[in-house]
């Protein structure tokens, strides 16, 4: 189905996907009644599975039993649709098919104009709904009013396990809403939150989930502007969570002062084995806290560096860290300025571990 057809699909009261299928969906309860079961069989294996799932279900009674016993309707546990611009008249028909659809698991609605009516109509769904683990509502204008609704959901919610908000427009506000449910959750282990503009204040709130939080293992947090104090707050929280595996800090505007508190928060962590530094500020001054940090650190596996120009002396202090370092295996050091001689500290460092280098 096009997008146009899609849109139409949900701005009708026809779902116009082929005759016979407005006929069976829109004729009455005596057609519905009367059809053999074979004919609506045949019609439905002629529809996408978005109509299956929104536009058929919850008809009558009758089709309802036809479609649970439909073997295609049981198999059907992804649906994608990035960029169809469903509008929030869209979430509420996906609402109404979570509260009774016990197949979905993944349902990615990235980019499709969705404000926070439509997220409310969602959560609304996922007190009941038992199986979603996968909700995908990156680039829709949710605002603080939508992370509200969220909040609500994830205090409750036993099954979702992985949640994009990025670029969703969440305020300070709606952060401070989505850290105190995270306090509650118990299921969520990925959390993208990047491109919010949440600053210093939305990692302050964080960081106090962090703190008492024991299932989120992946948070992306890139192009967030939390600066040093953000860092600080997330290094402070780092050194009594044990459950977060990857950190993602893309272009925050760190610099050598917050990568000393990251690095001091290293020294002790047991458990974060990714941290993403792309694009920030470090120069050779962070690059020097990190590599102290390396000296002690036994559980960082990845450590992305790319786009901070650290120079070669940022380059000799990392290699003074890798030296005795016997778990990190990745380092991104791509356009960090670190230079021939740089490269060469490097190399003569890494000759007796197995850290993979990335220069290029």
């Amino acid at each position: 189905m096009d997008k146009r057809k899609f849109q139409e699909t949900f701005n009708s009261t026809e779902y116009n996907v082929d005759k016979q299928a407005k006929r069976m969906t829109h004729q009455g309860s005596e057609s519905l009644l009367t059809l053999p079961v074979e004919l609506i069989l045949t019609i439905f294996d002629k529809l996408s599975d978005f109509t299956i799932i929104c536009s058929v279900c919850q008809v009558c009674t009758r089709l309802n039993m036809i479609i649970d016993a439909y073997p295609r309707y049981q198999t059907i546990t992804k649906c994608i649709l990035n960029g169809h611009f469903i509008k929030d008249s869209g979430a509420k028909h996906f609402a109404d098919t979570l509260i009774h659809n016990k197949a979905l698991i993944t349902l990615d609605l990235f980019y499709n104009k969705i404000t926070d009516a439509g997220v409310k109509y969602l959560t609304s769904a996922l007190l009941n709904n038992t199986t979603l683990t996968t909700l995908d509502l990156g680039c829709n204008g949710i605002h603080d009013d939508g992370a509200h609704h969220l909040a609500s959901a994830l205090q409750n919610n036993r099954t979702l396990t992985t949640l994009n908000l990025e670029n969703a427009e969440i305020g300070k506000s709606g952060i401070a809403s989505l850290a105190g449910a995270l306090e509650k959750n118990t299921t969520l282990t990925t959390l993208d939150l990047g491109q919010n503009d949440i600053q210093s204040v939305g990692a302050q709130c964080l960081s106090s989930a962090l703190r008492t939080n024991k299932t989120l293992t992946t948070m992306i947090l890139n192009n967030n502007f939390i600066g040093n104090v953000g860092a600080k707050c997330l290094a402070d929280a780092l050194q009594d969570n044990t459950a977060l595996i990857t950190l993602d800090l893309t272009e925050n505007n760190i610099n050598g002062e917050g990568a000393q508190h990251l690095a001091c928060a290293l020294r002790n962590n047991k458990t974060l084995t990714t941290l993403n530094l792309r694009h920030n500020n470090i120069k050779d001054l962070g690059a020097q806290h990190l590599s102290g940090a390396l000296k002690n650190n036994t559980a960082l596996t990845t450590l992305n560096l790319e786009g901070n120009a650290i120079g070669s002396l940022g380059a000799q202090h990392l290699s003074d860290g890798l030296k005795n370092n016997m778990t990190l295996t990745t380092l991104n050091l791509r356009n960090t300025d670190i230079g021939d001689s740089g490269a060469k500290s490097l190399s003569d460092a890494l000759r007796n571990n197995n850290v993979s280098l990335i220069l290029y």
